[in-house]
């Protein structure tokens, strides 16, 4: 094994191997309870997936009666799909509501706007690593008794002054894809909550629905984080406010030193509040760009081509009207962020970038 921490990696998972145990065992309570620690919430629950974490959670408030079918559940549309996936498995009703172009965040009036009478739920997506909440939108769901559930998928260590994401609402779903800021080495996923009955309803639901062994009183489904993953997760875990740290200095580079000539930065936030999990950068020359940085030996992403509201899946929705969020998905492009990268890597994005900007 190559790669960070790759020998504390490699000791944590001949550990879980040499233990025989594979499942539902003390790894996984050893990485509930530190991430539960790190995040600030009573609880954590590991489970398969990030999607599998947003779905739980819709379902186990669905099963304690505070939502129902055709619910409305307000989402900033510029989000990836597995948000909306989550609200339509569970026969509720997504609101799109577009975001700020400078920000990229939720429009707080437009948020406003959405609210009717059948709007039961918020879930706030911090997208890119960007904290979403504030103050504004809290006093929003405490006006209308709205759920407030984050989606903190690409934010793992970011902030709101003291408070972590994952903190901020009545829970939060969090995603272990080997991408993200916190990775493991295939899927996982975790729901954080302080809410004692939503945490006993979502290990229930988790596990086939058993309130004990083979005793089943509603329908569950399979859905656990395993040994090996969260060992991995427990040793990356120690780690995560430093590698924060390294691609919040490479994203000042890129901020301070990056031309902006037909090229749109997001507005820059404070250093806590972003932990550049994705640095998206804009242009109506995107596939251009991205060609010309791709011939110099620099690779970048799309985030994300389509959003929900246009796709085939989501045809009920293709004549929504969502000028911003459409104009982002036209023109994002991801530059290199991780961090791996050494100074001299940075060094070369933004030379070549500004040396195209020039042009």
């Amino acid at each position: 094994m190559t790669g960070l921490h790759a020998d504390e990696i490699q000791q944590a998972v001949a550990e879980v191997v040499d233990s025989g145990w594979y499942l539902q065992g003390k790894a996984v309570q050893q990485f509930e309870q530190h991430y539960a620690q790190y995040i600030g919430t009573r609880h954590c629950i590991g489970v398969a997936n990030g999607l599998d974490a947003l779905t739980l959670t819709l379902r186990a408030y669905k099963e304690m009666g505070l939502l129902h079918d055709g619910d409305e559940v307000l989402v900033q549309a510029n989000t990836f799909i597995a948000t909306i996936l989550a609200i339509t498995e569970n026969h509720l009703t997504p609101v799109f509501v577009d975001v700020a172009p400078d920000t990229l965040n939720l429009q707080t009036e437009a948020l406003r706007q959405a609210i009717t009478p059948k709007t039961k739920a918020l879930m706030l997506v911090h997208l890119y690593g960007r904290c979403t909440y504030n103050e504004e939108i809290e006093a929003l769901c405490e006006a209308h008794q709205l759920l407030l559930i984050e989606d903190n998928a690409q934010a793992h260590g970011c902030l709101h002054g003291e408070q972590r994401t994952g903190s901020l609402g009545h829970a939060a779903c969090h995603s272990f894809y080997p991408g993200k800021n916190l990775g493991a080495l295939g899927d996982g996923g975790a729901v954080t909550t302080n809410d004692d009955d939503l945490a006993q309803m979502i290990r229930t639901l988790a596990n086939y629905g058993f309130s004990q062994k083979y005793v089943a009183p509603m329908q569950g489904r399979n859905s656990r984080l395993d040994e090996i993953q969260a060992a991995v997760l427990d040793v990356k875990l120690h780690h995560l406010d430093t590698e924060n740290q390294r691609r919040i200095d490479i994203a000042r580079t890129y901020y301070t030193y990056i031309q902006q000539k037909d090229l749109r930065l997001p507005t820059f936030m404070d250093e806590g509040n972003n932990v550049y999990h994705i640095f998206p950068v804009f242009t109506p020359h995107r596939n251009a760009l991205q060609q010309y940085l791709s011939e110099q030996g620099i690779q970048t992403l799309i985030h994300y081509p389509i959003p929900p509201h246009q796709q085939a899946c989501y045809r009920e929705y293709n004549q929504l009207s969502l000028p911003v969020t459409e104009q982002l998905a036209r023109e994002e492009l991801s530059l290199p962020l991780n961090p791996t990268m050494t100074d001299a890597e940075v060094q070369y994005v933004v030379e070549t970038l500004n040396a195209k900007l020039a042009i």
